[in-house]
């Protein structure tokens, strides 16, 4: 579903991703994991053509890829976006819709979706993640925990292949991070739903818990990619990034 390969990106002299590559097949739940600076965040952010990179290849399913040094053409970077949804550290939210407008805004002005059957979607993943009564609440009458499974659900209102979540719990409070975790156990669970997923996280249990597969970065590199619990193993390879 998703290969990354031997992507290179700079911040001005900073070589921030040093030939990243990393695999994530349909279905699957892979976790980017190291520390600070390592370079999890901006992976992420090139899979969905938010930066671009100056060397190395994305490929999204079969026909979509992009490529190091070159600005993607405007109809790639909607057909990823159609393709790939994301959940940012930050909610995102529109302030001045309804908690259901903004579930609803994709499906309409991305996929050109009847307002009926958006609707009728938006009110489906809402109830998914828990916020069937808050179909007509305003982001700010949310809490932070609340605004993030609407962004949640947003993501998912457009049948996308994939979702890159990027450190979805760190602005909020353990209890509201505990209440967004689950509706992420709960969707990485859900067999028929076949969306690969990708984590950027600090959360070493619920990676434990969640992910099939982790790939350790520091430094810009990938320095290990397989099964959550080889890298967490006594004497693994996570051992490495303490």
């Amino acid at each position: 579903m998703i290969r990354v390969t031997n992507i290179v990106k700079y911040h001005g002299p900073a070589r921030i991703l040093d030939g990243a590559s990393i695999e994530v097949q349909k279905g699957q739940v892979a976790a980017l994991v190291g520390p600070s600076g390592g370079g999890k965040s901006t992976l992420l952010r090139c899979i969905n053509g938010l930066e671009e990179f100056q060397e190395g290849e994305v490929s999204v399913g079969s026909s979509l890829k992009l490529k190091g040094g070159a600005a993607p053409p405007r109809a790639t970077l909607l057909e990823l976006r159609r393709t790939v949804g994301m959940v940012f550290q930050q909610f995102n939210l529109f302030p001045h819709m309804s908690v259901l407008k903004n579930v609803m805004a994709g499906p309409v002005h991305t996929l050109g979706t009847s307002r009926d059957e958006a609707e009728t979607t938006a009110k489906k993943w809402l109830d998914r993640v828990g916020l069937a009564e808050k179909h007509d609440a305003k982001p700010g009458q949310l809490s932070g925990g609340q605004q993030q499974r609407v962004a949640i659900a947003r993501a998912l209102a457009v049948s996308p292949a994939a979702i890159l979540f990027d450190e979805p719990t760190s602005a909020l409070d353990p209890k509201m991070a505990a209440d967004v975790m689950k509706v992420i156990d709960d969707l990485a669970d859900d067999v028929q739903l076949q969306v690969a997923m990708v984590i950027v996280s600090h959360d070493i249990p619920a990676v434990k818990r969640i992910a099939d597969v982790v790939h350790l970065l520091s430094k810009g590199k990938v320095i290990y990619s397989g099964p959550a619990a080889e890298a967490f193993a006594p004497g693994g390879p996570a051992s490495a990034l303490d």
